[in-house]
């Protein structure tokens, strides 16, 4: 399985960023999916996460009023974030977790993850 991160770059303060993340390899599988993200000189932090069918997501409250996540097909996850913030700025990581049986289930810890992409990188400066 392979985790294709992509849409990162330099945005200024206040403006919004998109980023994307394909599942490759074993695709016939539903995945739940989620983004992680590491600061500079920080721990690596959850994000947000949305379950395999796409009808549950969970987000951290640093991000929950301002981010998206969405599924517009089985092998892709979007994230959405508004109004950044030079805090925002971060290597971010898309995370695939596969629970079969467990219905609901939302990544919201490392732990939880079984696949990693190799991460894209977020600058938030004017």
């Amino acid at each position: 399985v392979q985790l294709q991160a992509s849409g990162g770059g330099l945005v200024q303060p206040g403006n919004s960023l998109r980023l994307s993340c394909i599942v490759t390899g074993q695709a016939s599988r539903a995945y739940n999916m989620g983004w992680f993200r590491r600061a500079p000189g920080k721990e690596r932090e959850f994000v947000a996460s949305i379950t395999w069918t796409g009808g549950t997501t969970h987000y951290a409250a640093s991000v929950e009023d301002r981010t998206t996540i969405s599924r517009p097909s089985a092998n892709t996850v979007h994230l959405q974030m508004n109004g950044l913030s030079p805090e925002d700025t971060a290597v971010y990581y898309c995370a695939a977790a596969w629970r079969p049986g467990e219905a609901g289930f939302v990544i919201t810890h490392s732990v939880d993850v079984d696949f990693w992409g190799q991460g894209t990188l977020v600058t938030v400066s004017s």
